[in-house]
């Protein structure tokens, strides 16, 4: 259910959201990713990760290097736009059966201007990889006047100096969510300070458990929604929002969308037929 206190781009929950689009399906963080989510299974959201490029571009790439997501190698943050346009960003991508349906097709890394641009009416997460992101991010959203549709993420709370001027929503960062998580342990969670407008994490961090159904519920008593990331199995999505979450982040939307369609009623996407 919606709560009308949250942030448009938070509200009608449990979103589906799209890690990196549709990370399990097409190259990370690019187009025909963010297609496949968005065309084929309707996500609510997508996720996806921004750096700079050495001429001060903010441009959708997870990783330090180019190394892993594309045909080129070295540090991202030493090639310039144009550079960065020259590598196959679908070279590495590998189908189920091994093969590589998306090498050669000219897939290139996007700007963050270009990917606002191409999805108009789309909610994101953008998460800051490295500070000197955050400025040309930033003038992005503004831009494009896109404030009202997009959450400011960043784990790491040096790379969040300017998140605070930001007038739209805005993720937690490891500090925040480690704040939160102390209150709750010690059952005191109604004595946390809100400062941020959504928890995205993980379900557990290498053994601790962070997300539970007290979890939720404190984070609830406080109106922030809880996304949890990165969630491909079906059951561990049914047992996620039976506890309540309010958003799945997913390699695999289209297994989210069956989910969601089985377990809260919602419109099967054209990818289901």
């Amino acid at each position: 259910m919606a709560r009308d206190g949250l942030p448009p781009v938070l509200r009608g929950g449990p979103l589906l959201v799209g890690h990196r689009g549709a990370a399990g399906l097409a190259p990370e963080n690019t187009m025909p990713s963010f297609q496949e989510a968005v065309d084929r299974w309707a996500v609510d959201m997508i996720e996806l990760d921004v750096r700079a490029s050495a001429d001060g571009h903010c441009v959708v790439i997870h990783d330090a290097t180019v190394d892993r997501t594309t045909d080129g190698t070295g540090p991202v943050a030493t090639k310039t736009l144009a550079e960065l346009r020259e590598l196959d960003a679908g070279a590495r991508f590998r189908a189920e059966d091994g093969s590589t349906p998306f090498a050669g097709r000219g897939i290139t890394i996007s700007t963050i201007d270009e990917v606002l641009e191409a999805f108009p009416h789309t909610r994101f997460t953008f998460e800051v990889k490295i500070g000197t992101a955050e400025e040309p991010m930033f003038r992005a959203i503004r831009d494009h006047g896109a404030e009202e549709r997009v959450v400011a993420a960043g784990m790491n709370w040096r790379h969040r100096l300017m998140f605070a001027d930001y007038v739209g929503a805005v993720s937690g960062s490891t500090r925040d969510v480690r704040g939160f998580y102390m209150y709750h342990r010690a059952f005191c969670g109604p004595l946390w300070r809100r400062g941020v407008d959504v928890f995205q994490i993980p379900e557990r961090q290498g053994r601790l458990r962070i997300v539970s159904p007290r979890f939720v519920r404190d984070a609830r008593a406080h109106e922030i929604p809880v996304h949890v990331w990165t969630v491909n199995d079906p059951a561990a999505m049914e047992r996620l929002l039976e506890w309540g979450v309010d958003g799945l982040i997913t390699d695999r939307p289209d297994v989210g969308a069956r989910v969601l369609a089985d377990r809260v009623g919602r419109s099967p996407p054209p990818g289901l037929g």
